[in-house]
Formats: structure tokens, C-alpha cells, sequence
């Protein structure tokens, strides 16, 4: 199926043409009818998979069929509550980073049809931000305490959204933003067209997502919490006061190419690549306590290639949108199994292929259990030949990982066993 076969109108296959799509993926082929259709969706889509297009594509179209000369998209400073101009689709998404990026897609979707696109999200000061909202903004993109700041501060007006897209759901709610969300949702009209997007659909997502949407739609291209295709994944077995070693024989010896290495936390992020300095292996650091343009920066210089490595912690992790990333590295493994998914999803993108290794020390035992018990199968142990290991801990070469229990999932207004 093609663009123009979704049934996109001429100026969005004109800037889906000028960014180099060509084929829609399975998650807009599925979505994007659904959304210009007006229903209600429930999305559920690996990394990678192209959602953000996904619900960006129809949402400009929607507002450009209600607003502007022409039906070509723009507030043109019609004013809103209180004098503000209102705002037509309001992306909530829970970091800056991906704030960011949906904001860049959404800029080069609307190249032809002239809706204003604007991001909001902390770290930054207020005045660019408040000076983009006054000039007016067909569609914002937001973090939700930024959001919310504004609001209080009077500038920005929510009460004319017609479409509202909750992005990467699951994460919101496990970085505790959902009360941030309902004070958000309180402020919207009741009537409106409403979208939730999540990488997983767990219990808590579904039961969060109930009274937000109306008799949604599902969409969901590959089971709940499944690692993306052609990501090969293995098992090094590691003594802990060893791993910073392994991991520069790795670099070094297996000359991978541009490797996104995850830690547990920030100051375990600074101390890796304080030692990958030392190694003389270029790399850098992306966590909640660097600014926000310490963060661009790290990211511009690992897409670019000025570092090799980018050494990263969970929080900022679904921010990274970078093409060609070889390796994903567990350096930890997550506390929790579904931030496996997440974080190897970094790699083999749009079809790509990758690696995803991770480094097994004996306290992290319980973590690995989890996540074969998340994936149904065990994952492969290798050494890295050569070096020399410490006391360890071996998981047992006849363990098994017996896939969950069917869930119960919400359809529209019934429910039924997966």
C-alpha cells in the first residue's frame, strides 16, 4: 500500500516524498485510516516502527481540513481563551528529547501545509517558547510539567484542542507523570478526537487508558513487550568489578561501530565514560542531570560521529532516535524487564539489524530471570575470547523461560483474552 492509497492529501505526500518515505510502515498502514477516519486509537508499536508519523501525518491533515485559508493549516493568530491563540493538537510525550524529535517530524510533515509546529519542555528558559505559543500553534508538542507551567502562567490555551496524542504512555507512567496527565486532560474539551501510543500495553496502561479514550481502535503491530526482528541478543556473564573492562576489550577488539551503552544510573553513566576517556575511546554521557543543551549536544555528536559511544540511563533512553546504531550494551540490566525492550529497540531500526549484549554480574541474577520469563525463552551466554575472567556467576545452560499467562487487554467496550 502506498501514501496516497491512506488517503493523505496532496501537500502531506509531498513532504512524505522530501523526507524519503516510500512505503508506509505497518503501524501507519493500519493508523493513519483509523485517524483520519476520527476514531479513537490504541496504538501499540515497537521502536523504530514509525509511529510518530503515524499520528503526526493525520493529525495535520484533520486540523488543516478546520483551519486556515484554504483548509491549508494555521492559526493565524485567531485568538483563543483570554486573548491566546488555541492551540488545534496537543502531543503529550513524558522527555524533552522526544519532545524534540516529534516536534522535528512534525515540522518537516507540515513543510507543505503551513500549520504552525511548536515543542515545549523544561530545561530550556520560557521566553522562546511563550514567543513561538503567542505567534500561534496549530500543533504542540509537550513535556507535562512544562506544560502545565505555561498554563498556569496564562500562555496557552487548551481549550479548543480538537486532537490529543499521548506518546510512549507506558513511560509516563512509570516516570509517575500521570497525575501531571489528568490535570492535563481537565483542561481539554470533553469532545475531541483522542490517541494513545505505548511500546507496551500492560495492565496499568490499559487501566489508564480506559476513561481517556472512546471505543478505540487498536493498532498494534507486534505482541506487547516483543523485541524488534533482527536484533541478535546474548549474555556475557561477568564479574561486577570486571564489567568496565569488558567492555573497553569490546570496543577495542570487536571494533564496533557506533554502540549505545545503558547504565542504572547517572553517576555509574559519568564513571564509564570517565574510563572509556582514559582507554582513549571517545564517548559521552546523556542523564537527567545534564542541561538540556549538554543533552543536544551529546546526541548531535553521536549521530554525527564525533563520539562513538553514548553512554546512556533509562529516563532519557526512548529520546534517542538515532539511525545505524550497532550495539545497544546493558551495562546494567534493568530493574524492570519491559526497559530491555526499550533499550535494545535502539538498534535494528526500520529494518535494520543489530546486537544487543548485556553484561550478566551475579546481583543482577533476578533481573535476567525476569526477562526470559518477559521473552519466553532464555537468552544465549557467550565470553569474549581472550580475556580473563573473575569468579562469576553462569546461568544454568539448561534453564527454561515459560512465556506469561494470556492478558486480559481492552477492545473498544468489551474484552478479550490474548
Amino acid at each position: 500500500m502506498s501514501f496516497a492509497e491512506l488517503g493523505l492529501e496532496p501537500g502531506l505526500l509531498r513532504a512524505v516524498q522530501s523526507l524519503g518515505y516510500t512505503d508506509p510502515t505497518p503501524i501507519q498502514e493500519q493508523a493513519i485510516p483509523l485517524a483520519l477516519a476520527g476514531r479513537d486509537l490504541l496504538g501499540c508499536a515497537q521502536t523504530g516502527t514509525g509511529k510518530t508519523a503515524a499520528f503526526i501525518l493525520p493529525a495535520l491533515q484533520l486540523m488543516g481540513r478546520t483551519s486556515g485559508p484554504g483548509g491549508q493549516g494555521g492559526t493565524d493568530g485567531r485568538p483563543g481563551h483570554g486573548g491566546r491563540p488555541p492551540v488545534g493538537t496537543l502531543v503529550v510525550t513524558p522527555t524533552r528529547e522526544l519532545a524534540g524529535q516529534i516536534e522535528e517530524v512534525a515540522v518537516a510533515c507540515s513543510k507543505y501545509t503551513g500549520q504552525r509546529i511548536a515543542a515545549v519542555y523544561g530545561g530550556v528558559g520560557y521566553d522562546p517558547q511563550i514567543r513561538k505559543l503567542r505567534r500561534g500553534v496549530d500543533l504542540l508538542v509537550a513535556t507535562p510539567g512544562r506544560l502545565l507551567d505555561l498554563v498556569q502562567r496564562g500562555d496557552v490555551d487548551l481549550s479548543h484542542v480538537e486532537i490529543l496524542v499521548l506518546d510512549e504512555a507506558d513511560r509516563m507512567l512509570d516516570m509517575g507523570f500521570w497525575p501531571d496527565v489528568r490535570r492535563i486532560l481537565a483542561l481539554l474539551p470533553p469532545k475531541r478526537q483522542n490517541m494513545l501510543f505505548s511500546a507496551t500495553l500492560t495492565s496499568d496502561v490499559m487501566r489508564v487508558a480506559g476513561p481517556t479514550l472512546s471505543d478505540p481502535a487498536r493498532v498494534e503491530v507486534a505482541p506487547s513487550a516483543t523485541p524488534v526482528e533482527g536484533v541478535s541478543q546474548a549474555v556475557y556473564p561477568v564479574a561486577e568489578a570486571q564489567k568496565i573492562d569488558l567492555l573497553v576489550r569490546l570496543l577495542e577488539e570487536e571494533k564496533l561501530d557506533r554502540v549505545l551503552v545503558f547504565t542504572r544510573t547517572k553517576h555509574r553513566a559519568d564513571r564509564v565514560c570517565r574510563h572509556l576517556e582514559r582507554s582513549r575511546i571517545k564517548g559521552t554521557a546523556i542523564h537527567s542531570n545534564r542541561t538540556q543543551s549538554q543533552r543536544q549536544r551529546a546526541l548531535d555528536g553521536f549521530k554525527d560521529g564525533t563520539y562513538r559511544v553514548l553512554v546512556a540511563t533509562d529516563i532519557v533512553a526512548r529520546g534517542i532516535d538515532v539511525d545505524s546504531i550497532s550495539h545497544v550494551i546493558n551495562y546494567d540490566l534493568p530493574s524492570q524487564a519491559q526497559d530491555y525492550v526499550h533499550r535494545i529497540g535502539r538498534t535494528a531500526r526500520a529494518g535494520a539489524s543489530g546486537t544487543a549484549i548485556s553484561f550478566l554480574a551475579a546481583e543482577q541474577a533476578n533481573e535476567l530471570r525476569e526477562i526470559e520469563l518477559m521473552l519466553g525463552e532464555p537468552l544465549p551466554c557467550r565470553d569474549l575470547e581472550g580475556f580473563t575472567y573473575m569468579q562469576r556467576l553462569i546461568p544454568n545452560p539448561d534453564r527454561t523461560a515459560k512465556k506469561p499467562k494470556p492478558r486480559l487487554v481492552y477492545n473498544g467496550s468489551r474484552r478479550r483474552r490474548r
